[in-house]
């Protein structure tokens, strides 16, 4: 076979030699040790978790190593592209503060190991191929769609295993001639790798997470360029990754299917393989099953889910690392307030089978994220957010920002910081007692405490509240008033004899909550009246009577 004539039957084109383009992306001069990681999504429109997944991780590993994170842009198949697609993706990585030292940014792209878009790698990828044609160890399949739907249903007739393969390769060994001849008549063709590669012998790879994975050869001729030129994932992917020079590949365990393809072409080409990572599926509990997080049946697969419902940033990248790295909890519960990027993340903690997606413990989680945040973080993070999402909150928090945000402050900070909020959404019902046009008030009242008890205390407190004490001061009051009516003057004299009362300065409590707050769970009841003022205050217990009477 003359391969010479062969590639250039099938590269008419001037493209420079692989040599060149080792020169042009030279080995990195960096520290022993850095890790060079790469993130590389589709622009299809949709960003999901396990994209997010799997970002933290190759973020992580590159810059606590010394290393380089990079974004590349799969954007082999344009029918998958959506307009908008890319600014998606890198507000996505502005949003969770994955910063990358190289590839496509909100501003451009940054680098010299570019382009960073697979479809401007064109004549890079056709160089490469024309390097494995020249080897004789690829060449052109002009097969049909047609031809490739008869091989699949005589390949199903027979039982046989699917692909282009053995007989089935019928292009594998054309001769020169009439390949020219084709090519004359315009006849289009695929670049196909001639694999060598037999399925009874396996090969084994030592995975940065899984630990060791045997695999069988490849026997198939997978497409290495389009008919367009334009590569597909597998060659792309291989070329990118040794010419950026990446170190690990971090992706998900759907990939192992054709591990045996990227083995063998990082052979073919001569290259040096990267070490790979490959992460467990999320799964997610159905009934009494565990099934793969679907981004078409389960809304929190896809990120859009956290924005439009509220969720920090900060509070899907916290959950993600309890799944990511198995001590991380422990770290957080030793270090609560150190910052997530000083956790000792390492692939050696990840789990080798499915992770599981708990949405009560991300929810736990988050609240613990909002609980370390300062009343005025909370404050710009939910107007942020009303003001795409709920116009009548943002309206209300912007219209006097200070009384919103010492709404926000109660219970905030200390060591014990209230709990109250897991994502912005539930902030309107959060605080809807402080404002009027939100407060739609539930007075159900404790079931132990009489309905003439209930009417004596509403009728009675408004003369005796005093908005200049302090908060013990205040307790106190209310603990008199409650032993002047037949209930304990203490909680723990009713504790003690409680068929005694007629009920407790906690029953008290609650009358004067239901009342002025218009539920029976609430912030500190005495912060709430402060921020509320006393003509309010008693303006809600007498509203409270008339609709008791």
């Amino acid at each position: 076979m003359d391969y010479q004539r062969l590639a250039a039957l099938m590269f008419p084109q001037e493209l420079k030699t692989p040599e060149e383009y080792e020169a042009l992306f030279p080995v990195r001069n960096l520290p022993e040790g850095a890790k060079i990681t790469r993130m590389a999504p589709s622009p299809t429109g949709f960003m999901h978790l396990g994209n997010l997944f799997g970002a933290i991780v190759d973020e992580r590993l590159a810059h606590l190593s010394g290393g380089k994170f990079i974004l590349r842009i799969e954007d082999t198949d344009l029918k998958r592209q959506v307009p908008g697609a890319v600014e998606l993706i890198t507000r996505v990585f502005g949003q969770y503060g994955l910063n990358i030292d190289e590839g496509v940014t909100s501003d451009g792209e940054i680098g010299e190991y570019g382009p960073y878009y697979q479809r401007q790698r064109a004549p890079i990828y056709q160089a490469f191929a024309k390097k494995l044609v020249l080897e004789g160890k690829a060449y052109p399949c002009f097969c049909t769609e047609q031809d490739l739907e008869n091989m699949r249903n005589l390949q199903e007739q027979r039982h046989e295993n699917p692909g282009y393969y053995g007989e089935y390769a019928v292009h594998r060994d054309m001769d020169v001639d009439t390949v020219e001849q084709l090519i004359k008549e315009g006849k289009p063709f695929v670049v196909r790798f001639r694999s060598t590669g037999d399925p009874d012998k396996t090969v084994t790879i030592d995975d940065q997470i899984k630990g060791k994975i045997s695999v069988p050869e490849n026997n198939q001729d997978f497409v290495l360029l389009k008919s367009d030129g334009i590569p597909t994932y597998h060659f792309a992917h291989v070329v990118d990754d040794h010419l950026m020079r990446t170190s690990v590949v971090v992706r998900g365990e759907e990939w192992l299917s054709t591990l045996n393809w990227h083995i063998q072409l990082f052979g073919a080409l001569g290259f040096k393989m990267p070490k790979f990572a490959h992460t467990s599926h999320m799964m997610k509990v159905d009934g009494d099953k565990k099934r793969k997080l679907s981004k078409r049946k389960d809304p929190e697969a896809s990120l859009d889910f956290y924005r439009t419902e509220g969720y920090p940033p900060e509070s899907v990248k916290e959950y993600l690392m309890t799944v990511i790295n198995s001590n991380f909890e422990d770290w957080r519960i030793a270090n609560p307030t150190a910052p997530l990027e000083t956790f000792p993340f390492s692939l050696k903690k990840m789990s080798v089978s499915g992770t599981l997606f708990d949405m009560d413990k991300f929810r736990d989680v988050s609240k613990n994220v909002i609980a370390r945040m300062s009343a005025e973080e909370v404050y710009d993070r939910v107007v942020d957010w009303a003001q795409e999402f709920d116009q009548d909150l943002y309206n209300c928090l912007t219209r006097d920002p200070d009384y919103a945000k010492s709404i926000l402050a109660i219970g905030r900070g200390g060591k014990k910081p209230r709990k109250d909020l897991a994502l912005w959404s539930e902030v309107k019902d959060y605080l809807s007692f402080f404002y009027d046009e939100l407060f739609n008030p539930d007075y159900t009242m404790p079931e132990n405490v009489a309905k003439e008890d209930v009417a004596r205390i509403l009728a009675d407190y408004g003369d005796i509240y005093n908005p200049e004490v302090d908060m013990t001061e205040w307790f106190n009051a209310i603990c008199q008033y409650s032993g002047t009516i037949g209930f304990a003057s203490s909680t723990k004299e009713y504790k003690q004899n409680p068929e005694q009362f007629r009920g407790s300065p906690g029953d008290t409590s609650m009358v004067l909550r239901v009342a002025v707050c218009g539920r029976q769970n609430s912030p500190d009841l005495f912060s709430c009246m402060q921020i509320l003022g006393a003509d309010k205050v008693k303006a809600r217990l007498q509203e409270a009577l008339n609709k008791l009477n």
